[in-house]
């Protein structure tokens, strides 16, 4: 269903008396240099073990505790799509978060043997691995049959800079291996004659990704869509496979829709399940100026100037710089006879218009003018897409729209020998003025806190016994997830109170929109005062006696706090003044034994 030709294809003139490598060493290199930029982007992870992600520890703090997951599910036999490890007595449902199990589960031996931090890290940089790899494979075997212009493509689906931005501890984002699958496998189903085997291989590669990120999932399904469409009609003798690509796709839907149905009715229905994001981050979107910016890790980037068109350094999900961006405009006119680049060109524009939310916003300041996401926001399931990752989506569409010309420039060159040096010289100055600018730089790097010695000795073990959590000061959420490390790191068997996590605000009148942790509580509200002002605020007898009622409905054994963190000696007298108990410094925290309290 593809239009360019394969090498030596009809038309082709064979370059003489040029030694060719053999097929299998240029895959070779391919894959070597894939796994060398995964290294480079996370080099500073691996050279320091005690150092994080600067720009975004507290993700981090939540795919190791997730690792964790994953392996307690294939060593205890834990249920997958719910845990009560955190957020005690309430439970975290998993489905409606970022549980990533297929990943966290065939990864269990990584996460028991090493660790979880081991695991995070071999997720993130193997996950930008196989995605290059997988769109190389796909682009070289299925779509172009073209080894050069495969590499290029799949070097940009995978490092382009809205991946390596989202490097920044979102490996269920940068991990996109299997939507090249998906493609590969939505294509054959209009083989004939093969729609049942076709049918049910696209579902289960549909699962797979749906246990690693759905919102790639239905960006995946929406941009196959509309390209099948335009071949569709582009393309009228590929009506004639109408039948076994509908039937195939039929057996898809009931082979997903069977083996996806019980955990999406755990995501929507089940415990812990909200309605939709908040306000604030569906109003993320991609400001209209960053289309033609550098990205904050690319080499001609400043995170300076980044950071005004960017919510945060994770989601730079455009920032193409203006060569590729007039680049990509040149390419589809040029290919504008191709039903695929049609197909492309029609849904990246669409991405792009969704992406820029609710309201148009350029150069860092609102426009007034609303987007086209406005009218789509508050449906079902959008309501829970971030509108900026739309842009994201475009990172694909560029990298195959980049291969299919260099494929165009190459067969070009063989059809006019005499003008092949040009055609190459040109063809190399353009891709290096789009493409050098956005290589990436390595991903910066912060020293993290090391685990307290309370934590890995296993010192708490006796304040959990009987059902009891781990309280912690701060209590964890999207500004302080170091306590998921540390859970994380005792394999889940420290329960803890509260935590980070998506969970429905439960409050009346709140819709059960997402929160980043759970609802308020007197108590949390409290401490969270203390941080916002870095003193003790006046204590009543009704804040103790609340302080009582949190604590016992946590099931709370111990409070612990650790000295390092800000705030540490305002939260330390808070508690002692809140409780009447002197803390007990053991282990490199401050311990509350509130177990008299609760019981």
């Amino acid at each position: 269903m593809t239009t360019p030709e394969s090498d030596g294809g009809a038309g082709a003139a064979p370059d003489r008396g040029v030694r060719r490598m053999p097929g299998w060493s240029i895959d070779l290199v391919a894959v070597l240099s894939f796994v060398l930029l995964a290294f480079w982007v996370t080099a500073r992870f691996w050279v320091n073990p005690g150092d994080g992600v600067r720009d975004n520890p507290s993700d981090q703090a939540q795919f190791q505790w997730m690792m964790a997951h994953g392996a307690r599910v294939v060593t205890d036999f834990a249920y997958p799509f719910t845990s009560d490890r955190m957020n005690v007595p309430d439970g975290v449902n998993l489905m409606a978060n970022t549980s990533v199990l297929s990943v966290s589960l065939p990864m269990t031996p990584v996460t028991v043997f090493f660790g979880p931090r081991a695991a995070f890290l071999l997720f993130l940089t193997g996950g930008l691995i196989a995605t290059a790899v997988a769109w190389y494979f796909v682009l070289s075997r299925v779509l172009l049959r073209a080894r050069g212009p495969a590499w290029l493509g799949a070097g940009f689906c995978a490092f382009a800079p809205a991946m390596v931005s989202h490097a920044n501890a979102h490996p269920n984002i940068v991990s996109q291996f299997v939507v090249p699958l998906i493609v590969w496998r939505t294509l054959r189903l209009a083989e004939p004659g093969r729609w049942l085997r076709n049918g049910v291989l696209l579902g289960l590669v549909i699962v797979w990704q749906a246990f690693i990120n759905l919102e790639i999932l239905l960006m995946t399904a929406i941009g196959i869509g509309v390209v099948v469409c335009a071949l569709v009609l582009g393309r009228p003798e590929l009506r004639r496979r109408v039948r076994p690509f509908t039937a195939g796709l039929a057996v898809a839907a009931a082979v997903a829709g069977v083996l996806l149905a019980y955990p999406l009715y755990v995501q929507f229905f089940g415990p812990g399940a909200y309605q939709g994001l908040s306000p604030l981050i569906r109003g993320y979107s991609t400001d209209l100026a960053s289309f033609v910016a550098w990205s904050g890790e690319s080499v001609a980037g400043d995170p300076r100037s980044s950071a005004r068109l960017a919510k945060n350094a994770t989601e730079e999900n455009a920032f193409f710089g203006w060569p590729l961006v007039v680049l990509v405009i040149a390419l589809v006119w040029w290919l504008r006879h191709n039903a695929v680049v049609l197909g492309l060109a029609a849904v990246g524009l669409l991405f792009a218009l969704f992406s820029l939310g609710r309201e148009i916003r350029f150069d860092g300041r609102d426009t007034g003018v609303p987007g086209p996401w406005a009218a789509l926001e508050n449906l079902p399931i959008l309501h829970s897409v971030v509108p900026t990752r739309w842009s994201l989506a475009l990172t694909p569409i560029i990298g195959v729209l980049l291969a299919l010309g260099a494929d165009g420039a190459r067969r070009l060159a063989r059809r006019h020998p005499d003008a092949r040096p040009r055609i190459r010289f040109v063809t190399a100055t353009v891709l290096a003025m789009a493409l050098v600018p956005i290589l990436p730089t390595p991903l910066p790097s912060v020293r993290l806190d090391p685990i307290p010695e309370f934590v890995t000795s296993g010192a708490w073990r006796p304040y959990v016994a009987g059902g009891h959590s781990i309280v912690t000061l701060p209590l964890p959420d999207t500004t302080y997830a170091d306590p998921l490390r540390w859970s994380a790191e005792t394999r889940l068997e420290m329960p803890l109170a509260r935590g980070y996590f998506l969970y429905p605000d439960t409050r009346p009148g709140a819709g059960r929109i997402a929160l980043f942790t759970a609802p308020p509580r007197p108590t949390s509200s409290f401490f969270d005062m203390i941080r916002r002002t870095d003193a003790v605020p006046p204590i009543t007898p009704q804040d103790r006696v609340a302080a009582v009622d949190d604590l016992r409905y946590w099931r709370a054994g111990a409070v612990l706090l650790d000295p390092h963190c800000p705030q540490a000696d305002a939260l330390r007298r808070g508690m002692t003044e809140l409780t009447g108990i002197d803390p007990v410094r053991t282990g490199g925290v401050w311990l509350w034994d509130v177990r008299p309290l609760v019981d």
